[in-house]
Order: structure tokens, then sequence, then C-alpha cells
């Protein structure tokens, strides 16, 4: 915490967040652009936002390109903010940052990290089986399909609309899983996308990588889709309570 208000507290480093979350994904040639810096300088404060969490780093051969993670902006707002505003703060969500993984996807749209305390079957459980995704999924209390290789899972809203579709297109047990993203929200013929999922044990706590692609203009919201199923499924695997909207 003293990490995130320390990075918050200059206006250089607001100034990389803000370019950040109008474009996510800048290199840091990208970025130098941004504060009458140099080189180094700037390479000082993306190394301080970094370390307090607040950005995503992916390194993609001779680049290294910085994503928002605004989980910690979420902590942030439920421990300060929440407690003033509802009649219970949702559940803190404990957040770091760093992980490398060669894919062939190329460079991601959108990166997100959160660290649950669970263990990894329970995680994947989570992940991959219908009841339980209707179980934490912040709009939908119905899904229909558990994850497998070519088979569809569909979120559906209360109203009984489809909300998004799904095809898992590869995983590996327990580690990785690769999804189509249809965001049938959107109307019929919104463009769709693909997304992975990324586990990794750490003895008493997993870490959790979301991976989005190939987004397309317009569907930057997503990220707050994003930030607001892991939240949810933290809370639902930490503390058995999902954090559910007010449809």
């Amino acid at each position: 915490m003293d990490k995130i208000f320390k990075a918050l507290n200059d206006p250089a480093r607001r100034a990389l967040l803000d370019s950040l979350r109008k474009q996510d994904g800048q290199s840091l040639s990208d970025l130098e652009q941004v504060l009458s810096l140099s080189r180094f300088g700037v390479m000082k404060h993306l190394k301080s936002l970094e370390d307090a969490g607040l950005i995503v780093t992916r390194r993609q051969g001779r680049f290294k390109y910085h994503y928002l993670n605004a989980l910690p902006l979420q902590e942030l707002m439920d421990r300060w903010v929440a407690p003033f505003l509802q009649p219970q703060a949702r559940a803190l969500t404990a957040l770091k940052q760093k992980l490398e993984r060669d894919t062939r996807m190329g460079k991601p749209d959108f990166m997100m990290q959160t660290f649950i305390r669970c263990t990894q079957d329970a995680l994947w459980s989570a992940l991959t089986e219908a009841d339980q995704m209707a179980a934490y999924h912040f709009a939908c209390n119905v899904v229909q399909g558990n994850a497998a290789i070519d088979q569809p899972t569909a979120f559906i809203l209360p109203n009984g609309d489809a909300m998004l579709r799904q095809v898992t297109t590869a995983f590996d047990p327990k580690t990785r899983i690769a999804m189509t993203f249809e965001p049938l929200f959107m109307g019929p013929n919104a463009p769709s996308s693909h997304m992975v999922y990324l586990i990794e044990d750490q003895g008493g706590q997993c870490k959790l990588t979301i991976e989005h692609y190939d987004i397309a203009p317009g569907q930057e919201g997503f990220a707050e889709g994003w930030a607001r199923l892991a939240a949810s499924l933290k809370s639902y695997l930490e503390t058995g309570a999902a954090l559910k909207a007010a449809m």
C-alpha cells in the first residue's frame, strides 16, 4: 500500500499511467514521448510503477511493453472509499506483478494479474466448471458448458440473454487455458477476440494472469469487466462469497 501511494505521489508517474490508460501496451520509446525527461529518468519512473504493481510488463522480441494494472487501484477504493459508500466493503485484492511467457499469439492487448489464496486444483475447477463460473461471475447467474477443447461455454444474463460465448481452443491442465471471446452483449456482429488464463502455483496461493488478444477498436471497456471478474473470483475462492453486481 505504501508503494502505491508513493508511486501516485508524482505527476510524472501519473502522466505515464494516464498515457497507458489511453493506449495500453506501449514500449519505452513510446512512453519517452510523454515526459520531457531522459530515457533513464523515464525508466526510473516505470520501475517505481512496476514495483507498486500499477503496471505489468511483457517482453516481445527486442521490446518491452507496459500495461496498466488497475487492480491495485481497485484495492485502494475497496479499503478507503467503499466502506463509506457501501454497506459492506468488497474483499481486498492483494496484487503484485511480473510474468513473462513465450506465446505464439504475439503481443497481448491487455494483461492483468492477481494472487489468490487457494490451491491450484481449486482455481482450475473455478475456471473450467460451469456451475462454479456461474457462482462467481459478476453479472451472470447461469453458465452453460464446461471448458473443454472445441466446446462452447455461454454466460447467460438474468433476463435470459446470452452475454458472452467462449470456445476453448487449448489448455494445459491446471496451468493454461486459451479461449475465444465473443462479446454478444455488444451485438451479434461484434468482433470476437482471444484470451488466455495462466495459472502458477506458489505454495499456499496461486498467481493468475489474464491475457487478452486481438481486441477491436471500441472494445477497450473489457478491462473493467476483467477487473470485476478477477475481484469476484478471488473473493469466491478465498471467502466463499462472490461479488455479484446489482442487476
